[in-house]
């Protein structure tokens, strides 16, 4: 084995491997701690080191086994992925340590040892194995192991709340897995193949209707899994029950995981000529519906549920407009909306932490008490609603240059929601800030839950180590914004990869360096 294939294998195989030990650590918490933190910390060096190899010498594929395509399975590295699997690697690591301080990833329940530490582990090796793919089946595959690990992780602790809000989410989730497996089934009797790089050729000599059929069937299924609306019904109510970190990581990356896979499919095996006019209708309906549902939310986690949905509209109107400068836009976003909803979520943790409560209409007067917090919130908050120079307001940019590269009346039509879609975002995350965090609070404040605890219970080193998770993540979308330049300039590379379906092929399927 190289090294370059070492670096491939280890996102998905390390974490599975530790799963497996981290579930017969279960009577030694602290031990399952340490290895979490430590496989994690390593998948972290190696997405950084893969990402500078793949830059420098292009797309690396590894045949599992040494088998070729179409028999074998076969992972692929490129910048795209490397990126999303770096950012991914480091918001799971934050999140990891902030549900450590929490005390989730210990709690047991009726004197059963928690499972959080495998599932979580398990978790990582899905997400990574959705970002490495080279074929179809092999993404189903990773999407489930995926998925698998999220029913665990979405009904910790087994409120009645939460198992309804797990449900919802589990039936939608296993809805979208079968007609994925189904639709993969059609891509494959009508090409032979599930094989990314050889389907890039295949799909090209089916007939126009079938090629866009297949390609629509792939949008839907995958679409119901990002949250595009209208197939975005299950999001909003299902995040917010869950504990803090769990919604705090399933925010960031399982719908972007399902970006990703949009754009991966939609790149390689239907790519459009021209601005692509569905998905640029259901793109403005996407960023309209989620940020309108915000503006009239009264809870903290249900409003930022809805910003999540409405700025997937953002990415997909990037891929819709079928050019390398709208795939770049896509690039930025993702790694700027990963990074954000990490912070706000885990940020939505330290509020509740302060009040027992994340209802606006309860909240109140905590710039004052808490102005930490208040910062903290407010960073991620005025960068999603893209005030400059913060990294959302790079990602709009970004997209925005890329429409007027287009001009088509309705690609400027849209791009029009674009505007609209973030100054409501401003809009709503003002009116949070300012009902949460800087009126006098509606009712008496009564004692926080680490309050009435005392400082016995909760220890000070794991609030601090609360806090300074969340500080993590929002210093990281601050960093977005340092590293802007060649941030940019490596998006522009990896959209360049996305939209050369040759070099891809190449690499894959004959092993020459893209």
């Amino acid at each position: 084995m190289t090294a370059s294939t070492l670096l491939i294998a280890v996102p998905v195989a390390v974490p599975l491997l530790a799963a497996g030990l981290s579930l017969l650590l279960s009577p030694f918490p602290v031990v399952q701690r340490v290895l979490g933190v430590t496989v994690l910390a390593a998948v972290l060096l190696d997405a950084a080191v893969l990402l500078v190899h793949v830059d420098r010498s292009g797309t690396q594929p590894l045949h599992v086994g040494g088998w070729e395509p179409p028999l074998g399975i076969t992972l692929v590295a490129d910048r795209f992925s490397a990126l999303v699997l770096l950012v991914s690697a480091l918001v799971c690591l934050v999140v990891m340590l902030y549900a450590v301080g929490q005390g989730t990833a210990e709690q047991r329940v009726e004197n059963v040892p928690s499972v959080f530490h495998p599932t979580y582990l398990v978790l990582l090796a899905g997400i990574a194995l959705v970002f490495l793919t080279g074929d179809l089946f092999t993404l189903f595959v990773g999407l489930e192991v995926m998925l698998m690990a999220s029913y665990v992780l979405i009904t910790l602790g087994a409120t009645a709340e939460r198992v309804r809000a797990g449900m919802t989410y589990i039936i939608s989730s296993l809805t979208a897995s079968i007609l994925l497996v189904t639709t993969i089934g059609l891509v494959y009797s009508t090409t032979g193949t599930v094989n990314l790089a050889q389907l890039s050729e295949a799909t090209a000599d089916l007939s126009a209707g079938t090629r866009g059929l297949l390609g629509l069937l792939l949008l839907v299924v995958l679409g119901i899994k990002a949250a595009m609306v209208p197939l975005h019904w299950w999001l909003p109510d299902s995040y917010p029950t869950a504990p803090v970190p769990v919604t705090a990581v399933f925010a960031a990356l399982l719908t972007k995981v399902a970006v990703y896979a949009i754009v991966r499919t939609q790149t390689l095996m239907f790519p459009q000529p021209e601005p692509w006019t569905l998905l640029l209708v259901l793109s403005a309906a996407t960023m309209l519906v989620g940020v309108l549902g915000a503006l009239v939310q009264d809870d903290v986690n249900r409003l930022l549920s809805f910003t999540l949905v409405s700025h997937i509209g953002f990415m997909l109107f990037g891929l819709a407009l079928s050019s390398v400068a709208g795939l770049t836009g896509v690039v930025l976003y993702l790694v700027h909306h990963i990074t954000v909803q990490t912070a706000l979520f885990l940020v939505s943790g330290l509020v509740e932490r302060e009040r027992g409560t994340v209802s606006l209409r309860r909240l109140g007067g905590l710039a004052s008490t808490a102005p930490l917090v208040a910062a903290l919130f407010l960073l991620p908050a005025f960068s999603l609603g893209g005030v400059p120079p913060l990294a959302g307001f790079i990602g709009k940019l970004a997209l925005l240059q890329a429409a007027v590269a287009r001009a088509t009346p309705l690609v400027l039509a849209v791009a029009a929601v674009v505007l609209l879609a973030s100054l409501l975002t401003l809009a709503a995350m003002t009116r949070l800030w300012l009902l949460a965090f800087w009126r006098h609070p509606a009712e008496p404040v009564a004692e926080s839950p680490a309050q009435r605890a005392g400082e016995g219970e909760i220890p000070l080193a794991s609030a601090r180590l609360m806090r300074a998770s969340a500080a993590a993540a929002v210093l990281v979308g601050l960093l977005l914004v340092a590293a802007a330049g060649p941030l940019a300039a490596f998006s522009q590379r990896a959209a360049a990869d996305l939209a050369d379906r040759a070099s891809y092929r190449g690499a894959v399927l004959s092993g020459e360096a893209g």
